[in-house]
C-alpha cells in the first residue's frame, strides 16, 4: 500500500547503545569482591584448676591447727561456642544504563474498509467485466465477450489488445482451464498494467513545495484540493491555498469553506488576475514558512486556446516567484468521462507538462477502465482515486488494489 505523501525530512541520528555489563544466564553481575570475608571470632582461652596440697609422711603424728573452711571451687565456667561462619554474597552493582530502543511501528492493516468502498465504486464498470469468467470453458467465445466488455468500460483498443495478448500467453504457460484461474490472471496482467501509474506524492523536496492544480469544469478541482489539504494537514503540513480561479463566481468561497476546516491560510483577490494572485500566494508561502502551497484554476476545456495559454501565464508567473516552481502540475479528472478523460490527458500534458493525476467521481461510472487506456497511451502517473464526497473516499492509487477491486 502506497502512502499518502513521501516526505522529505531528515531525522536526528540514534545515539550509540552505552556498553552494559556481562551477564549469565542467571543474570548475575560477573565482579569478585574486593573485600576479604570476616575473620571468626577467637575462641575463649581454656580454665586451669588449682593443684591439691602435698601428702605427709605416715610417721609422723602431728597434730593440726583448727581447721580453716577452705570453699569449695565451682564448676569451671564453660566457653560459649563458636558462631558458625555465615556466606554473605557480594553486593551487586547496578548495571549500566543501556538505550531503550523503542519496538518497531506495528505494520498498519490493510485498507479494508477503502477497498470495500472501491469495489463498489466499481460495481459499474467491473460487473460486465466479472461476469464473462462465469461460464465453465475457457473458449474463443471467452475471449470475444472478454474484448467487448472491456471495450464497454473504456479501456481502448490498444490497453485492450494488449490484456488479451497478455492473457492468453499466461493461460498457455500455466495451462490453466479453470476459468476464475483465468480470471486471476487477467488480475495479474493489469495490475502490470497499470504498474507505471502507481507513484507517491513528494512533499518536502522543496520548501515550499508548490502545486498548481488545472483541469475541466465540473471534475472536482476544488473539492480534490480540499480532500488534499486536509491530509496535509492531519500530517503536520502548513498549507497554504491560493484562489486563482477568479472566474467562477462561488469558487473563492468554496476554497474559503475547505480552508476553514482544515484551518489553513488563503490568498484570494476579488476579481484579481489569477497570475497574480498566484504569484502572492507563493511569496506568502515563503515568507510564513509554509511547507505546501496549492493554486486552485479556473476550469477550461482544452479546446479554449486563450484559457489555455491563460494556465501557461499562471505557470511562468509562479515559476518567477519560487525558482523551479510549481513543482507539481496535478489535472483533475472525471472518471465519467471515459476516453474523452485521455483527450483531456493529452491536451494538459503537451501544454503544461503534467506531473500526476486525480480522477475522480469513479464511484459512479461504467467507465472506469480509461486507466488502463491512459497507462498505455499516455502513463502520467495517478497520485489519488475518489469513489465518493467523503474525505476518506479520496485515497491514493495502489495498481494492485484497483485491479483486485474492479475484477472482484
Amino acid at each position: 500500500m502506497p502512502a499518502m505523501f513521501s516526505f522529505f525530512k531528515k531525522s536526528a541520528p540514534a545515539p550509540a547503545p552505552a556498553e552494559g555489563p556481562e551477564l549469565l544466564p542467571e543474570g548475575w553481575v560477573v565482579k569478585k569482591s574486593s573485600t576479604p570475608p570476616a575473620p571468626p571470632p577467637p575462641a575463649a582461652p581454656p580454665v586451669v584448676a588449682p593443684a591439691p596440697a602435698p601428702a605427709l609422711p605416715q610417721a609422723a603424728v602431728v597434730t593440726p591447727p583448727a581447721a580453716v573452711p577452705v570453699p569449695t571451687p565451682g564448676p569451671a565456667p564453660v566457653a560459649p561456642p563458636a558462631a558458625a561462619p555465615v556466606m554473605v554474597r557480594a553486593p551487586v552493582p547496578a548495571p549500566a544504563p543501556v538505550a531503550v530502543v523503542p519496538p518497531p511501528a506495528p505494520t498498519p492493516a490493510p485498507r479494508q474498509g477503502w477497498m470495500e468502498r472501491l469495489r463498489a465504486g466499481l460495481r459499474k464498470t467491473g460487473g460486465s467485466i466479472a461476469s464473462v469468467f462465469s461460464g465453465t470453458k475457457i473458449d474463443d467465445q471467452l475471449y470475444e465477450e472478454l474484448e467487448e466488455a472491456l471495450l464497454m468500460a473504456d479501456a481502448g483498443v490498444k490497453a485492450t489488445q494488449f490484456l488479451l495478448d497478455e492473457l492468453k500467453r499466461r493461460v498457455k504457460e500455466t495451462r490453466a482451464t479453470d476459468p476464475q484461474a483465468v480470471r486471476a490472471l487477467l488480475v495479474d496482467a493489469l495490475a502490470e498494467l497499470l504498474a507505471p501509474l502507481e507513484k507517491g506524492l513528494e512533499v518536502g523536496r522543496h520548501t515550499p513545495t508548490v502545486m498548481m492544480v488545472v483541469g475541466v469544469n465540473g471534475a472536482g478541482k476544488t473539492t480534490s484540493i480540499g480532500k488534499l489539504t486536509r491530509h496535509l494537514a492531519e500530517a503536520d503540513q502548513r498549507v497554504l491555498l491560493a484562489a486563482a480561479d477568479t472566474f467562477r463566481a462561488a469558487a473563492r468561497e468554496q476554497l474559503g469553506v475547505w480552508a476553514d476546516r482544515a484551518k489553513v491560510e488563503i490568498i484570494s483577490q476579488e476579481g484579481g488576475d489569477p497570475a497574480a494572485v498566484s504569484f502572492d500566494a507563493v511569496n506568502a508561502g515563503r515568507a510564513r514558512g509554509a511547507d505546501v502551497v496549492i493554486a486552485d484554476t479556473a476550469g477550461r476545456l482544452p479546446t479554449q486556446i486563450h484559457l489555455m495559454e491563460e494556465l501557461k501565464k499562471i505557470k511562468r508567473v509562479i515559476g518567477k516567484a519560487q525558482e523551479g516552481a510549481p513543482h507539481e502540475v496535478l489535472l483533475v479528472v472525471d472518471g465519467n468521462t471515459g476516453q474523452n478523460a485521455l483527450n483531456q490527458v493529452k491536451a494538459f500534458d503537451e501544454a503544461l507538462g503534467l506531473t500526476g493525476l486525480v480522477v475522480t467521481k469513479l464511484d459512479g461510472t461504467a467507465k472506469g477502465g480509461v486507466l488502463a487506456a491512459i497507462a498505455r497511451e499516455r502513463p502520467v502517473p495517478v497520485y489519488f482515486i475518489g469513489v465518493g464526497e467523503k474525505l476518506e473516499d479520496l485515497e491514493t492509487f495502489s495498481a494492485r488494489e484497483f485491479a483486485q477491486a474492479l475484477l472482484a
